[in-house]
């Protein structure tokens, strides 16, 4: 099996990550779907490749009916969908005695309900093709906990449980399941952090020592790059550096 032809829905594509692995993706050969919610910067990943490798459309996975949206794009322009790739995060990380309900509350939305959204949409496209491949940007936080990360983590851990929970209901529909934890990336998922104090030193230090986003982009297009039968149920990387 290869990722040359392979229909890959990929959210939080706009950049970083997503962005990174769109690029491997279609240069491999997939014929790719990306959203975000800034349309423009996905319009300009998609004309950066050959008309139609590459369909995008404004998305929010907070709104389920967006991330179906994006889906069902994928299977009437092209009869199926291979591979969703469940991307889009935040990370505005703080103490808990900080109270910032609504980052915490906006965390939950995007990084947990977002990954229920695109599994609800992509799951009975799947079932009905008896096949198919959902992948999910985790975390090393979805391991271990440190001060400032008790929510950000917590919903990492929820990643966790919901694509093990999926990976055995659906065994006996021939759906993989991938969890791609990374450490340090160096991309803008930091400017989400409202202190500026804790934002600019992160940022500086994943600049200076984070892997880089298409690191991670390799990772996902090897767990897509298998044989039918080898599931990649969880990759970790991390910086040779990173001792977290």
């Amino acid at each position: 099996m290869t990722i040359k032809d392979k229909v890959v829905v990929i959210t939080g594509a706009s950049s970083g990550i997503g962005k990174a692995t769109t690029e491997v993706l279609a240069k491999a050969g997939a014929k790719v779907v990306i959203g975000a919610r800034r349309e423009e910067r996905l319009k300009a990943i998609a004309a950066s490749f050959d008309e139609g490798q590459v369909l995008y459309q404004q998305t929010d996975v907070t709104d389920q009916k967006s991330v179906k949206a994006l889906v069902d794009l994928a299977e009437k322009t092209f009869g199926r969908v291979d591979v969703l790739y469940n991307n889009a995060g935040l990370m505005p990380i703080s103490q808990l005695a900080d109270l910032k309900v609504v980052e915490w509350e906006r965390m939950i939305d995007v990084n947990i309900k977002g990954v229920l959204y695109g599994i609800a949409a992509a799951l009975p496209i799947m079932i009905k093709q008896n096949g198919g491949h959902i992948i999910t940007t985790d975390s090393v936080a979805g391991h271990v906990v440190h001060p400032g990360t008790a929510v950000y983590a917590g919903t990492k851990y929820a990643v966790q449980a919901i694509m093990d929970g999926l990976r055995q209901e659906q065994v006996d529909h021939h759906i993989k399941t991938t969890m791609v934890s990374p450490g340090a990336v160096d991309t803008e998922l930091y400017r989400s952090i409202s202190d500026e104090k804790t934002r600019s030193r992160i940022e500086k230090d994943e600049k200076e020592n984070g892997l880089a986003a298409v690191d991670v982009a390799n990772a996902v297009a090897y767990a897509i790059d298998q044989p039918q039968e080898v599931a990649i149920n969880e990759i970790l990387l991390r910086p040779r550096s990173q001792k977290i």
